[in-house]
C-alpha cells in the first residue's frame, strides 16, 4: 500500500508505546452501513480519510434504510432553522444530483398535501411559511378543481403541490455510495458488531464482535448505528451518560393496494405529531401502497398486523372515499428511532460531536428519521465538517 497520509501517520506516531502493539489502529470508523452510515463514509473518504465501515449485518442497509417510503422529500414540515428542515432542503438537491449522476433510478413525480377538512385548509399556508423559511421555495396551494384535474379520484378542499418530491431506488443509491466508497479507498467490515470501548485522548477504542472479535482505536469515529446507536454510545466507558438521549422506537406499518393504482402522483394527509399520515406513495414498478401508521412499541419486529388495516381504511377514505373494501394488504413495516416520547412534539436529528460530549474523535448521530434518506447526502456534509471541527449549530 502507498505510504499512508500525514495525518494518519502523525496519529499512529502519538499511540505507540501506549497501548498493545496487537491493538489495530483505524484512521476512521463509520458504525452502520444503512443509507445515512455509507453516505458519510464516502464523504470522508473523498475528504482523504481512511475509512472502514463497521456493520453488524451481513448486508449493507438492512434495517431502517430498507424499510421505508422511499420517497425524496421536499422539506415541507420542519421548524425554520432545524437540522431536519435544512439538511433535507439541501438533501434534496444533492441526492437528484447523485441519483442522475450515477443511474440510479429516480422519478420527479410530485405530491399533493391534502386538506380533507375545513379546520385543515389554514394549515396549509403555515406549511407553505416553514418550508419557505427553510429554502424549500417552490410549492404552492391549489384549489380543490385544480387538484382534481390533477388526480380526478382525489377528495380535498384545497392540497399544497409540491413539483419536487420524488420517489428513487434505495438499494440502488446504497450500492452506489459503496461503490463510491471502495472507489476512494475504503472499506465495509461485514458481520463487524460494535460490541463496546473506551474513550481515549487519542480517539475512541473499539471492541468488534464477530469470527475476527478485535480492538481497534480509532482516530476518529461515526456513530451512525441507526437503531443501534444508543446502545454503542451507552456502551463506550467515558461517554457522559447524560449526553445519551433516550430512545422511543415508532413501528411504521404499510399497506400495499390491490387492483389499480388511483393516483399517478404522492397523496399525503396533513401530518400528526408522530408520523406523515396515511399517505399513499407508488414504487418504482407502479404498485401503490399507504403508509406509515405510527404504532409505539417497546421492541423490534418487522411483523404487520393485517387488523390494523383497519384505521387505514378510515384515514384513506378522507381523501379517497372510493377505496373499496379488502383492498389492503399488510406489505412491511420499519422502525423509526425517535428521541421523543409518544404524545411529545416531534424532535429534531440530534448529531453530536466532541464539544456536546467531551469524547475526542467521537460524533453520534440519534434520530435520524424521516427526512434522514433524503437528507443522507447533506448529513454527511455535516457529520465530516464537524469531523473537522467546522460545523456550526
Amino acid at each position: 500500500m502507498d505510504s499512508a497520509p500525514n495525518h494518519v501517520a502523525n496519529f499512529e506516531s502519538t499511540t505507540l508505546g501506549r497501548f498493545p502493539e496487537m491493538t489495530e489502529r483505524l484512521d476512521c470508523a463509520v458504525i452502520g452501513a444503512g443509507a445515512v452510515g455509507l453516505a458519510i463514509a464516502r464523504e470522508l473518504a473523498r475528504r482523504g480519510r481512511e475509512v472502514v465501515v463497521l456493520e453488524a449485518a451481513e448486508a449493507i442497509g438492512s434495517e431502517t434504510s430498507s424499510r421505508n417510503s422511499e420517497v425524496i422529500h421536499a422539506g415541507l414540515y420542519y421548524p425554520p432553522g432545524s437540522l431536519k428542515g435544512r439538511l433535507c432542503v439541501r438533501g434534496k438537491t444533492l441526492l437528484y444530483a447523485y441519483l442522475d449522476a450515477r443511474g440510479v433510478e429516480v422519478r420527479r413525480c410530485g405530491k399533493l398535501l391534502v386538506a380533507t377538512e375545513p379546520d385543515e385548509v389554514p394549515r396549509l399556508s403555515e406549511v407553505i411559511g416553514k418550508a419557505a423559511a427553510n429554502g424549500c421555495t417552490e410549492l404552492e396551494i391549489i384549489d380543490a378543481d385544480r387538484a382534481r384535474e390533477m388526480e380526478p379520484d382525489l377528495h380535498c378542499l384545497k392540497a399544497i403541490w409540491s413539483p419536487t418530491t420524488g420517489i428513487f431506488d434505495s438499494h440502488g443509491y446504497m450500492l452506489a455510495l459503496r461503490g463510491d466508497l471502495e472507489a476512494a479507498g475504503g472499506m465495509i467490515a461485514f458481520v463487524s458488531p460494535v460490541t463496546g470501548g473506551m474513550a481515549t485522548a487519542d480517539g475512541p477504542l473499539l471492541r468488534t464482535g464477530g469470527a475476527d472479535a478485535t480492538e481497534v482505536l480509532c482516530r476518529t469515529v461515526v456513530n451512525a448505528a441507526g437503531l443501534g446507536a444508543w446502545a454503542i454510545a451507552a456502551s463506550l466507558d467515558g461517554m457522559p451518560p447524560d449526553r445519551v438521549p433516550p430512545r422511543y422506537l415508532c413501528k411504521g406499518n404499510y399497506f400495499q393496494l390491490t387492483g389499480r393504482p388511483p393516483f399517478e402522483r404522492l397523496i399525503y394527509p396533513l401530518p400528526g405529531s408522530a408520523s406523515l399520515g396515511c399517505h399513499y406513495t407508488r414504487d418504482l414498478g407502479g404498485q401503490g401502497r399507504f403508509g406509515p401508521d405510527a404504532e409505539w412499541v417497546d421492541g423490534i419486529s418487522y411483523t404487520v398486523d393485517p387488523a390494523r388495516a383497519d384505521s387505514f381504511y378510515d384515514s384513506i377514505r378522507r381523501y379517497w372515499p372510493d377505496l373499496p373494501d379488502g383492498a389492503l394488504t399488510p406489505a412491511y413495516c420499519g422502525i423509526r428511532p425517535k428521541i421523543q416520547a409518544p404524545h411529545e412534539p416531534a424532535h429534531d436529528f440530534m448529531i453530536q460531536g466532541p464539544a456536546d460530549h467531551g469524547v475526542a474523535g467521537l460524533v453520534n448521530l440519534y434520530g435520524i428519521e424521516s427526512p434522514g434518506l433524503t437528507a443522507s447526502p447533506a448529513i454527511a456534509e455535516y457529520a465530516a465538517d464537524l469531523v473537522a471541527g467546522e460545523a456550526t449549530a
